[in-house]
């Protein structure tokens, strides 16, 4: 239906048929109108699909009052947006001051205008149909710029993975670890004040550009089929910083608050080690950003349980046997407990993300011993 055929609805509540039967003939043709006798049926029919656009609300009747019910209508998110105008007998100014104060848009005393209430009802129905109009606009800017978030994300992402072909799934991997395990730490009284939705969300995104760094890594080292030398570590473990500097230009140039910042940190931190003896900075225990210590666990596990040109993939048993040997010196030990509540979901994710199906075949298999 086109703005111009739609025909807002009006809400009349007053105990009194006559009250009604006016305002409905003051207000028709041009608006639809529903009545209600009392608050009670009110509230019923404001919080029923579709809601009316507008109320008029008389203040005097039995069992709840015109006041309480502009409260409660006020109080419940599904109904305060409503606009109120109070259409009531009592005319003193303290009346009116508090009817205001409840969040009511207007207030008209009996005996009333018939022009004035369509005058009034008119205004408020056009404001409502801008604010409306305005809320339409913040979603689909809203939207816009989440898709530009993941845009962006996923294509400096996707640089790190072009320079390791053998790791495709790896950024899909770890983007779910990583909000798998937020998700699961979302109510923990440590984490609880950080991992709101939306820093889940951006944990989410965030998370494939944890190794963006890696772009200015020699080939010669990354795709090394054997143990790195210590001078050839020590150049790998410049991907950190790489990425912390590639991030924060980004950043800066977005201004404040960028979606950025947390990916620079997921990016700067996640080889740091609960014990301090990680890199680049060796900072230990609650000095890790935690979406450096949940990076720290997520990239750990998906790199056990893959293959790599120095290694064959560990059976899922096994890497979460690691993981349990590392808690409390590699890892946090709180973000462990939630990697072992939520581990057979890491593996389903796991082999849905599988580069190889070797890696597919061994995920299943028992955990080797301890030390063997």
């Amino acid at each position: 239906m086109s703005q111009a055929e739609y025909k807002p609805t009006i809400l009349i509540v007053d105990d009194t048929s006559g009250n009604i039967e006016v305002l409905s003939n003051t207000l028709r043709p041009k608006y639809h109108v529903r009545a209600a006798k009392n608050g009670v049926r009110a509230l019923t029919i404001a919080r029923n699909a579709p809601p009316p656009d507008l109320i008029l609300l008389d203040i005097m009747m039995p069992e709840m009052d015109g006041y309480e019910t502009c409260r409660r209508l006020k109080a419940d998110p599904a109904t305060a947006p409503i606009p109120v105008i109070f259409i009531t007998a009592l005319a003193d100014e303290g009346d009116e001051e508090r009817g205001l104060s409840l969040g009511a848009v207007d207030y008209i005393t009996k005996p009333f205008k018939p022009v004035l209430v369509q005058a009034r009802v008119h205004n408020q129905i056009e404001l409502k149909r801008h604010r409306d109009q305005l809320e339409i606009l913040v979603q689909e800017r809203t939207r816009e710029l989440q898709l530009t978030q993941e845009a962006t994300i996923e294509t400096m992402g996707a640089l790190a993975e072009y320079r390791d072909p053998e790791t495709g799934g790896h950024i899909k991997r770890t983007q779910n670890y990583m909000k798998l395990l937020a998700e699961t730490l979302k109510d923990h009284p440590r984490f609880h004040d950080y991992l709101d939705k939306e820093t889940i969300r951006l944990l989410y995104l965030s998370a494939p550009l944890h190794d963006i760094g890696k772009v200015g890594v020699s080939d010669n080292i990354l795709c090394k089929p054997a143990k790195l030398t210590e001078q050839e570590f020590e150049m790998m473990k410049q991907h950190t910083l790489y990425g912390r500097d590639t991030l924060f230009a980004a950043e800066e140039k977005l201004g404040g608050n960028s979606f950025l910042g947390l990916a620079r940190e997921i990016a700067e931190y996640h080889h740091e080690r609960w014990d301090g003896l990680g890199y680049p900075h060796g900072i230990a225990g609650e000095q890790i950003p935690i979406c450096g210590r949940l990076m720290a666990v997520a990239d750990v596990y998906d790199a056990l349980i893959s293959k790599r040109v120095y290694k064959p993939p560990y059976p899922h048993s096994r890497a979460v046997e690691i993981i349990l040997q590392g808690k409390g010196a590699q890892f946090d030990p709180d973000v462990v407990d939630a990697f072992l509540a939520c581990s057979e979901a890491f593996l389903h994710i796991a082999l849905k993300y599988a580069d190889h199906p070797e890696e597919i075949a061994t995920l299943s298999e028992e955990a080797e011993p301890v030390g063997k």
